[in-house]
């Protein structure tokens, strides 16, 4: 039998093949088929066997998480959404860290990618930092908050610097976007971002703006972030503090404009859109599936609940994951590429095609429930084995 939630993404995408060109007809046909078998698979499917990197320590644990992301255009005429993903990005080998993100620009592109190339940079240098001065005993919830503060503080003055004078910035941090950073170009583009650092003991989730972070666990949905939302009371209060107003224009907007109140970049709107993060260090345990990080486009109109319920069914139904010394085949390979995990910030290693493909489910419930956002989501398999 199908399940509703299947159901209603298969209507979608047979309605969306009969709308479009010849040209594309094979490449959705073999779409078609892949939700249809997430949709009846039993959920005691074969063992799939993982091909490529060997990834077990000496510990019998993963090194590199499984994930998977789709980041989709969508609706809208212009694509301002950025995945970083940078598996083993910091700390010794013993203590990997593993860094994800997904921001959500505003007014371009630019600051979107600008964090793309440089937040996993800062981070690194600044947890490596901490490590090599700290004991790992040391490294706590105080401890994490001022770390990924200080780094979101640094990321958000790399970005104003390179909307108000190009000429003091190094010539690699100049992302190139349809705006080619024109007047006035600064003081109107921002983005969100949230972060999440899986360690060997923790999950850190550092969040500024409105896209969001979930964790599954033991069945259930488990929201990290809160979204910066001006019209949350606590928010509210602290930008009428400040001197600023909070107008509803199609929603609750700082001076009727942004629809967010924290971001990075929107030099226009300080002090009352701040950059500030808030972190939310959660232990892992047993009982964690996976992750979801998105853009608003998927929260918009998906719950909480009914994400962790879809990528819930689809990791259960590819059973658990194993690896192997083989090559992938080209079909892994075309879906990995297709899904957005190749495109340089998101390295081979840790790619499961089990969570893009649940990646890709939800961007298409998204649409199927007529999204106007662009939609970028990113899926981590928290299960050890």
């Amino acid at each position: 039998m199908i399940h509703p939630l299947m159901a209603e993404i298969c209507r979608y995408a047979g309605e969306a093949a009969t709308n479009k060109g010849k040209g594309s007809r094979v490449a959705r046909r073999r779409r078609m088929r892949s939700l249809l078998h997430l949709a009846l698979v039993p959920h005691n499917h074969n063992k799939r066997q993982l091909d490529g990197l060997s990834l077990t320590s000496g510990l019998g644990h993963s090194t590199c998480p499984r994930y998977g992301m789709m980041s989709i255009c969508g609706r809208r005429r212009e694509m301002e959404d950025a995945v970083s993903i940078h598996p083993c990005f910091a700390g010794a080998p013993s203590q990997h860290h593993h860094f994800f993100a997904v921001c959500d620009g505003h007014g371009c592109s630019h600051v979107a990618e600008l964090c793309k190339k440089r937040m996993h940079q800062i981070v690194a240098a600044e947890l490596n930092q901490r490590l090599k001065r700290d004991t790992y005993t040391q490294v706590d919830k105080t401890w994490w908050r001022e770390a990924m503060e200080k780094c979101f503080v640094q990321m958000d003055n790399e970005a104003v610097a390179s909307g108000s004078n190009t000429k003091t910035m190094p010539l690699p941090f100049l992302p190139s976007c349809s705006c080619e950073l024109r007047l006035p170009r600064s003081d109107h583009v921002g983005s969100t971002a949230v972060v999440a650092i899986l360690g060997p003991r923790h999950l850190v989730v550092a969040n500024c703006g409105d896209s969001r972070a979930v964790l599954c666990r033991n069945g259930s949905a488990v929201p990290l972030s809160s979204d910066h939302k001006p019209d949350r009371p606590d928010e509210l209060q602290r930008i009428q503090a400040a001197g600023g107003r909070v107008i509803y224009w199609d929603g609750a907007r700082v001076f009727g404009v942004l629809a967010m109140s924290r971001a990075i970049g929107d030099s226009y709107l300080k002090p009352f859109v701040i950059s500030e993060p808030e972190v939310m260090v959660t232990e892992t345990t047993e009982q964690d599936e996976c992750l979801i990080l998105a853009t608003d486009g998927l929260w918009d109109v998906v719950s909480n609940e009914v994400a962790c319920q879809l990528v819930s069914r689809c990791l259960r139904a590819a059973g658990p994951i194993t690896t192997s010394s083989s090559s992938n085949t080209e079909e892994e390979e075309d879906s990995h590429i297709e899904n957005g995990s190749g495109n340089g910030e998101a390295t081979a290693a840790g790619f499961d095609k089990a969570c893009a493909d649940a990646a890709m489910l939800l961007t298409e419930l998204a649409l199927a429930r007529h999204t106007t956002d662009n939609v970028s989501v990113v899926v981590i398999n928290l299960k050890r084995h």
